[in-house]
């Protein structure tokens, strides 16, 4: 189910930690605070890289819009890497750590999006031009996947999905589409599976969005007042 999670948490969990060599030129600068954890300007500008690189886009092609929303998933994922720490006592559990063959395999999934990746030596340029090694894109998938661990396992347990809820969808949602292409008409039985995962989904979303606004709620946040170009005003 891991590599199947909900599109809000992939929107979400565009994990940056470490310096960035992006703004290795500059002096460093605090952007926001999240429960007094600092999260840096170099922290801002590696989230737009890694959200640039695992969407197949270029860093050029980064909008104002493009940064505002790295930062507020920034200020979201500290909220649930703090939730992994409190989670990570004597007490708790092992904490999850994915093996090598899955970060592998999402690593072979970022590389199928650009052409010129086909040879190593494209690879390694496209990651130099959006200023990672493999080795620092490995650890961003690895806590990316951490952190989307946690949320399986707080939230999963919380959905429930019943089979009135799926006959409905069905009957109001799926065999409504079907007539407006002309496909054929599945009976309920044979796609019962994959209606139940879409409504699964949909739940996940809509309970991750919920833990989120609650951790807002209850969490001390100060931004810095920025320009438009990320940097801090004076």
């Amino acid at each position: 189910m891991m590599r199947k999670f909900p599109i809000i948490a992939c929107a979400i969990l565009l994990f940056a930690a470490g310096s960035s060599a992006w703004a290795a030129d500059v002096i460093d600068r605090i952007v926001v605070t999240v429960n007094a954890h600092i999260i840096l300007q170099s922290d801002w500008d590696d989230a737009l890289a890694y959200e640039a690189l695992t969407g197949g886009k270029s860093l050029q092609q980064i909008t104002d819009e493009d940064r505002k929303a790295a930062l507020d998933r920034l200020v979201d994922q500290e909220l649930l890497r703090q939730q992994i720490r409190t989670a990570s006592g004597p007490s708790a559990d092992p904490q999850y750590t994915p093996d090598e063959q899955t970060i592998s395999a999402r690593l072979q999934d970022i590389r199928k999006q650009f052409p010129s990746a086909g040879t190593d030596q494209g690879w390694h340029d496209l990651l130099a031009r959006h200023n990672f090694t493999e080795d620092e894109l490995k650890a961003h998938i690895a806590m990316q996947m951490e952190i989307l661990h946690l949320v399986e396992e707080r939230l999963t347990p919380t959905v429930q999905v019943d089979e009135k809820s799926i006959e409905d969808y069905y009957n109001q949602s799926f065999l409504p589409q079907l007539r407006e292409t002309g496909a054929k008409q599945p009976p309920l039985a044979e796609v019962a599976p994959k209606i139940r995962e879409l409504l699964t989904q949909q739940k996940l979303n809509e309970a991750l969005k919920e833990w989120l606004q609650n951790l807002r709620s209850s969490s001390t946040i100060h931004l810095q007042p920025t320009t438009s170009d990320g940097s801090q005003s004076r």
